[in-house]
C-alpha cells in the first residue's frame, strides 16, 4: 500500500464520520455533539497531515480526535498513518476498533480493505498467553514488566526472536528465548526454582573408563608377579645346577658352569619383564586413580528451553507495500 493510497482512503472516510451523527447508530450514542465537531475537525486536520505524508502528525491528531470520539473511521486512519511508522501491534489493535461494528461506519470498501490489511498484519505478530502462579514473581517480555505474579498477561508481540523471564529474589528465574513465528500462538507457564531443582550430576565419560585401566594395572601387576615368581625359580634352577657341577668336581671347583648360562639369562629375563609389568601396573593403577578422580560426577545447572522454529516466513504490511519478511535462526 503505497502512501498517496494510504491518503486518499482515509480523506474519503471524512463523509462518513460526519454522517455518523445520528441518534440510532451505537458508536455515536452518549458521545456530544461539541466532542463529535471536534473530532471532526482534528480527524481532518489528521487527514492533511497524512496526504502530506506527515505521519506522525496525522498520528497525534487522530490520537486526539479518538479521545473525543471513539469513532471506527477514526481508528481506521490512525491504523493507515501508524502503517507507514511500521507499528504492527497498534495497527491491529486500531484495525480491529474499526471493524467492530461491520461496515456501517466505514462503507463497504473500506471495510472489505480494513480486514484485509487486519489479515495480513495478524500474520506477522504472535498472541502470546504468559501465566504464573508464583506469589511475588516478576514477569517480564524483553526487559519489559509485564505484571508481578500470581496473574496472567495476554497480547501480541511481533514475530522474531523474544524473551520471556519470570523472576523472584532468593530463586533462580525461568527464563525462555525463543523465536515466535508470524499467525502463531504461544502459551507460557511460567515458574521459578530452588536451586537444587535445576542442578543434575553429570560425567565428563563413562565411569567404565577408570574401572577398566584399574583393571589393566591389576592385570599388568598380577602378570609381573607371574614373572618375577618364574625368574626366582630359574635362579633357584641355576644355583642348583651349578651346586651340583660343583659337588661333582670337588678339587677346583665346577670348571663347565659356563653351559648353565642360558638358565641364567632366562632369569634374568624374567625377572626384567617382571618388574616392566610392575611398573606398567602401577602406572595404569595410578592412571585410574586419576581419572576415578577427574571423572567425579559433576553437579550442572540445568536450562529450561524452548524449542522454536529455525525459519518463519510471514506476509508483511509496510509503509512501500505488502510482501514478505523471513526470519532465519543460526
Amino acid at each position: 500500500m503505497n502512501t498517496s493510497r494510504a491518503a486518499l482512503a482515509a480523506i474519503l472516510l471524512t463523509g462518513a464520520l460526519a454522517l455518523a451523527d445520528e441518534a440510532e447508530r451505537p458508536w455515536a450514542q452518549g458521545v456530544p455533539k461539541d466532542a463529535q465537531a471536534r473530532a471532526l475537525s482534528l480527524f481532518k486536520d489528521g487527514n492533511g497531515a497524512l496526504k502530506e505524508s506527515l505521519f506522525p502528525a496525522a498520528v497525534s491528531k487522530y490520537r486526539e480526535a479518538l479521545r473525543a470520539w471513539d469513532h471506527p473511521a477514526i481508528h481506521y486512519n490512525l491504523a493507515l498513518a501508524l502503517v507507514n511508522l511500521d507499528q504492527p501491534i497498534e495497527v491491529h489493535q486500531h484495525l480491529t476498533s474499526a471493524l467492530r461494528f461491520g461496515a456501517a461506519p466505514l462503507d463497504e470498501e473500506k471495510h472489505q480493505q480494513a480486514q484485509r490489511y487486519l489479515a495480513l498484519i495478524e500474520r506477522q505478530l504472535t498472541r502470546v498467553t504468559v501465566t504464573t502462579k508464583v506469589e511475588g514473581a516478576t514477569v517480564r517480555l524483553d526487559g519489559r514488566t509485564l505484571f508481578v505474579g500470581p496473574g496472567q498477561w495476554e497480547g501480541q508481540v511481533r514475530a522474531g526472536q523474544h524473551t520471556i523471564v519470570c523472576s523472584k529474589d532468593g530463586f533462580l528465574p525461568d527464563e525462555r528465548a525463543m523465536v515466535f513465528a508470524g499467525g502463531d500462538a504461544q502459551t507460557f507457564d511460567m515458574r521459578v526454582y530452588r536451586e537444587a531443582e535445576l542442578m543434575e550430576y553429570q560425567r565428563p565419560f563413562s565411569a567404565v573408563i577408570p574401572w577398566t585401566v584399574l583393571g589393566v594395572g591389576i592385570a599388568a601387576a598380577g602378570a609381573g608377579l607371574g614373572l618375577h615368581l618364574g625368574s626366582q625359580g630359574e635362579f633357584q634352577r641355576y644355583d642348583a645346577q651349578v651346586t651340583d657341577c660343583a659337588s661333582l668336581a670337588p678339587v677346583g671347583g665346577c670348571t663347565t658352569a659356563r653351559r648353565f648360562d642360558s638358565t641364567l639369562d632366562g632369569a634374568n629375563s624374567l625377572q626384567t619383564a617382571g618388574l616392566a609389568m610392575y611398573a606398567v601396573g602401577g602406572a595404569a593403577v595410578v592412571t585410574s586413580l586419576v581419572l576415578f578422580y577427574v571423572g567425579r560426577p559433576v553437579a550442572y545447572r540445568k536450562t529450561v528451553k524452548v524449542e522454536a522454529p529455525q525459519v518463519t516466513v510471514a506476509p508483511l504490511l509496510s509503509p512501500s507495500g505488502a510482501g514478505a519478511m523471513a526470519h532465519i535462526r543460526f
